[in-house]
C-alpha cells in the first residue's frame, strides 16, 4: 500500500506560536465581512446595472450616429458615403442591441446574491469567531498553568538558597561557638534539612521540565492543530459560497449565450483591412510632391550656386571631408546593424499576431517603434555624411588624400592659451577648445574646421614651443594688416597697456608705456571696469562680477611658452624660510634658476648661489625678464587691457613688504590648487578679499554658478569674483 503524505501541521512545525496564528486566524474570519460586503455591493450594483444598460445603449447609439460619417470615411472625404457606415460601426451596433436585451439578466442575478451568498457568510463568520474564542481561551489557560509551574520553582529554589545560607552561617557559629558539641549538632541539623531542600528543588525541577515538555509538544500543538482545522474549515465553507456566486453569474450569462454568440459572429466578419478600404475609396485625390530646395542668393550679396574652392576653402572642405569619410564607415555599419534589429523584431511581431508566441503584442510595438526611432537617426547621420562626401569630392576631388590631420582632442584650457590659427585667446576659467595630442596646435572650437592639415607628427616639448612661437608669428602677422586701419586718436586718451607674452605672469608689472603714465584711478571710455558696487538696492545678494575685457597678453614674436632657453630663470616674488630638509631658504627678488618643474605637488626645485633645494611653486616666477623700455602695443587683434591700480605699480607709491600665498603640502601630500588675480579688486564686505593684480591664493570652491570663488589668504577664507581670476 503506497505511503499517504502527511500535510504539516501548525503544531508540529510552529510549536510556541499560537498568539501569531490566532491573529491570523481572526483575520481570516473578519475578512468574511469584507466578502459579504462585496457581493451585498456587487448585488446594488447589478440592480442598478440591470436599469443603466438600456439608458448606456441609447446614449451610444446616439454619438454612433453623430460620428458615423467621421468615423467611416474622416472629416473631409473626396466622396460622402451616403448611409453607409464602416463594418467596426455596424459591428458596434449589434453590441450596443446585444447590451439592452442583457439588462433584465442582472436584476435576476443581483437578487440571487443576496439570499444565496450574502447571509450565508454572515451566519458563518459569527459561528467560526465563536470558535476560535473558545481556542484562545483554551490557550491562556495553558499559560497560566505553565507560567505558575514556573512559579514553584522559583519558590523552591529561593528556599533552597535560603536553607544553605542557613547552613554556612551555622558552621561559621561553631568554629567560635564556646559549646562545641552543642554547636556542632546544630550545624549537622541544618546540613539535612538543606539536603531535603536541595531534593526537593530537583524534584520540582524535573516536574517543571516535563510539563514544560508537555505543554510545548501537547498541548500547544493540539490547541494549533485545531485552529488550524478551524482555518481550513472556514475556507473551504468559502469555497462552497464562491462556487454559489459562481454558479449564479454562469446561469445569468448562459441565459445570453445564444445573443453573445451571434455578437461574436459579427465581431469575426469585421476584417481590420474593411475600414481602411472604405476611407480609401471616398478619399483617393492627387498628390503632387514638393519641388527641390535650389539656391537663392542673399538679397546684399548676389552670388552663383557653385562651391568656393579657393585655398582657405578648401581647407574647410577638407576637414569636413575628412570627418564626414571617417563617420562614414561606422555608421553604415551601425544602419546596416539596426536594421536588421528591426526587420527580427518585425518577425517577432508577426509571430506574436499569429499567435505562436507569447508575448505583449504592444510592448512589442513600442519596443519596434523606438528602433525605428534610432535607425532613422543614425541613417539620417549616414546619408548627411554621404551627401557631404559627394558633393565635396564631386566639386574638389578627394582633397584628404596625403592629408597630415592634427589628432585633435576636446580640452579645457587652465591657464590663458592663445588659438594658432587667429591668434585671438582662448578666454575664461572654463575656456574650451582643441589642441592637437601629437604637435600641440591650440585652436578655439569654432576654428577647428580651419585649421590646415598640416600636422608634423608627434613632436618634442622644445620642438613644440618652436612651433607655437612660430603659429604665434604667423597668426599675429596675419593680423597686422587690419591694425593699420584702426583709430590711432584714442591715444590721448590714456596710454595703451601690453601684457607679458608668458602664460603665467598676468601682473600690471608687465604693462609699459609712452610718456606719463595716468593716475592708475583713471580707465579707459572704451574698456570700463566693472563696478562692484552694482548690487541690488537690498544688498542680500552679491551679483556676479564681470571682469574687464582681456587685453593683449602676447606681443609679436612671443609664444605661448615664453623664450626658447632650454634653462627656465626666474625671481623669487616672496622670501621663503626652509622648514623641512631638502627646502632651500631664499630671500625675496633673488634669481633663481629652475632645476625640477612642479609635478602638481606645488613645489619646484630651483637653484640659487650654488644651492639647491624646493621653494613652494606659487612664490617664484619662472616668466621671460621684460625688455627695460618696452614699447606700446597697438595691434587690434587684442586690444589693450584695462588700467591696473595695483600696489604693486611704481606710481602708487613705495611698495610694501610681500607676504607670500599659504604654502601647499610637501611631495606625497594633498595638491592645493592656486588662482591669480587677472585685475585689482577692493572688498565690498567681511566675507570678500581685496586683491591686487598678479596676487595668488588657495583655491578652495570653485564657482558653484553665482559668479564667485572662495580662496585663502593669510590663512582666513573668503570670497572674490570668478572673473578676476585664474587658474595656474
Amino acid at each position: 500500500m503506497a505511503d499517504i503524505d502527511v500535510a504539516p501541521t501548525f503544531g508540529a512545525e510552529l510549536k510556541d506560536g499560537f498568539k501569531p496564528a490566532n491573529a491570523w486566524a481572526g483575520h481570516g474570519i473578519a475578512w468574511l465581512e469584507d466578502i459579504q460586503q462585496f457581493y451585498r455591493e456587487r448585488s446594488a450594483i447589478e440592480k442598478e446595472y440591470s436599469g443603466k444598460l438600456s439608458a448606456l445603449a441609447k446614449k451610444y447609439f446616439d454619438r454612433k450616429n453623430k460620428k458615423t460619417s467621421q468615423l467611416s470615411v474622416g472629416d473631409t472625404p473626396a466622396m460622402t458615403p451616403g448611409s453607409l457606415e464602416s463594418a467596426s460601426l455596424t459591428t458596434w451596433s449589434t453590441q450596443l442591441n446585444t447590451l439592452e436585451s442583457r439588462a433584465a439578466e442582472h436584476d435576476k442575478f443581483g437578487n440571487n446574491l443576496l439570499s444565496q451568498v450574502a447571509e450565508p457568510l454572515k451566519y458563518y463568520a459569527t459561528r467560526f469567531d465563536e470558535l476560535r474564542k473558545r481556542h484562545a481561551e483554551y490557550a491562556d489557560k495553558l499559560e497560566k498553568e505553565r507560567d505558575h509551574s514556573y512559579a514553584e520553582l522559583r519558590k523552591t529554589k529561593a528556599k533552597y538558597d535560603a536553607v544553605c545560607q542557613e547552613v554556612e552561617t551555622r558552621r561559621k557559629k561553631s568554629e567560635s561557638h564556646f559549646d562545641k558539641a552543642k554547636a556542632q549538632n546544630a550545624y549537622q541539623q541544618q546540613v539535612l534539612e538543606m539536603n531535603n531542600a536541595k531534593n526537593s528543588y530537583l524534584i520540582a525541577i524535573n516536574v517543571t521540565n516535563r510539563l514544560k515538555e508537555r505543554y510545548y509538544h501537547e498541548y500547544v500543538p493540539e490547541v494549533m492543530d485545531s485552529l488550524q482545522d478551524l482555518n481550513e474549515f472556514r475556507v473551504m465553507k468559502l469555497n462552497g459560497i464562491w462556487g454559489v456566486a459562481t454558479a449564479l453569474e454562469s446561469a445569468m450569462m448562459r441565459s445570453s449565450h445564444d445573443m453573445m454568440e451571434r455578437l461574436g459572429g459579427e465581431i469575426k466578419r469585421n476584417a481590420p483591412h474593411l475600414d481602411s478600404m472604405m476611407y480609401m475609396r471616398h478619399n483617393i485625390g492627387g498628390f503632387s510632391e514638393p519641388a527641390d530646395k535650389t539656391f537663392e542668393p542673399s538679397p546684399v550679396w548676389h552670388d552663383e550656386p557653385t562651391m568656393v574652392v579657393d585655398e582657405m576653402a578648401t581647407v574647410y572642405l577638407r576637414n569636413l571631408l575628412s570627418k564626414s569619410k571617417s563617420q562614414l564607415g561606422e555608421l553604415k555599419r551601425d544602419v546596416d546593424k539596426k536594421r536588421r534589429n528591426v526587420e527580427e523584431v518585425k518577425r517577432l511581431k508577426q509571430r506574436v499576431r499569429e499567435g505562436t508566441e507569447k508575448k505583449d503584442e504592444v510592448e512589442v510595438v513600442r519596443s519596434l517603434f523606438a528602433l525605428q526611432e534610432t535607425l532613422h537617426a543614425v541613417d539620417r547621420d549616414r546619408l548627411t555624411a554621404e551627401v557631404e562626401t559627394f558633393t565635396i569630392t564631386s566639386a574638389v576631388g578627394d582633397v584628404t588624400l596625403g592629408a597630415k590631420n592634427h589628432n585633435f582632442k576636446s580640452q579645457t584650457f587652465k591657464i590663458p592659451t592663445n588659438c594658432d590659427l587667429c591668434g585671438e585667446r582662448i578666454w575664461g576659467l572654463s575656456a574650451k577648445g582643441f589642441d592637437c595630442r601629437d604637435c600641440g596646435y591650440t585652436c578655439h572650437s569654432k576654428c577647428e574646421m580651419k585649421v590646415p592639415a598640416d600636422c608634423p607628427g608627434e613632436q618634442s616639448k622644445d620642438e613644440r614651443k618652436k612651433l607655437k612661437a612660430q603659429r604665434q608669428s604667423a597668426a599675429n602677422t596675419m593680423l597686422k594688416p587690419s591694425a593699420s586701419t584702426g583709430s590711432t586718436t584714442n591715444v590721448s586718451e590714456g596710454p595703451e597697456l601690453s601684457r607679458s607674452n608668458t602664460m603665467n605672469s598676468l601682473s600690471s608689472r608687465a604693462a609699459s608705456h609712452h610718456g606719463q603714465l595716468s593716475p592708475p584711478e583713471e580707465t579707459p571710455p572704451e574698456q570700463p571696469r566693472p563696478s562692484v558696487s552694482s548690487a541690488t538696492s537690498g544688498g542680500a545678494k552679491r551679483n556676479r562680477i564681470v571682469a574687464p575685457p582681456p587685453a593683449a597678453y602676447v606681443t609679436d614674436g612671443g609664444g605661448l611658452n615664453g623664450s626658447g632657453s632650454s634653462e627656465k630663470k626666474g625671481k623669487m616674488l616672496y622670501g621663503f624660510d626652509a622648514s623641512g630638509d631638502g627646502e632651500l631658504s631664499v630671500s625675496e627678488g633673488s634669481p633663481v634658476t629652475m632645476v625640477e618643474e612642479d609635478d602638481g605637488s606645488g613645489w619646484v626645485k630651483v637653484r640659487c648661489n650654488g644651492k639647491e633645494g624646493l621653494v613652494p611653486a606659487s612664490y617664484a616666477d619662472f616668466t621671460a625678464a621684460l625688455p627695460p623700455t618696452p614699447s606700446i602695443t597697438t595691434t587690434p587683434a587684442r586690444p589693450g587691457s584695462t588700467y591696473s591700480t595695483s600696489t604693486t605699480a611704481s606710481s602708487v607709491g613705495p611698495a610694501k613688504k610681500k607676504q607670500g600665498p599659504a604654502v601647499a603640502p610637501r611631495r606625497g601630500a594633498k595638491k592645493l590648487r592656486y588662482v591669480e588675480a587677472l585685475y585689482e579688486y577692493t572688498a565690498t564686505g567681511d566675507g570678500e578679499h581685496s586683491m591686487v593684480e598678479g596676487e595668488k591664493f588657495v583655491l578652495i570652491k570653485e564657482d558653484p554658478g553665482d559668479g564667485w570663488v572662495e580662496v585663502e589668504k593669510a590663512g582666513v577664507t573668503a570670497s572674490v569674483p570668478a572673473s578676476y581670476v585664474q587658474v595656474v
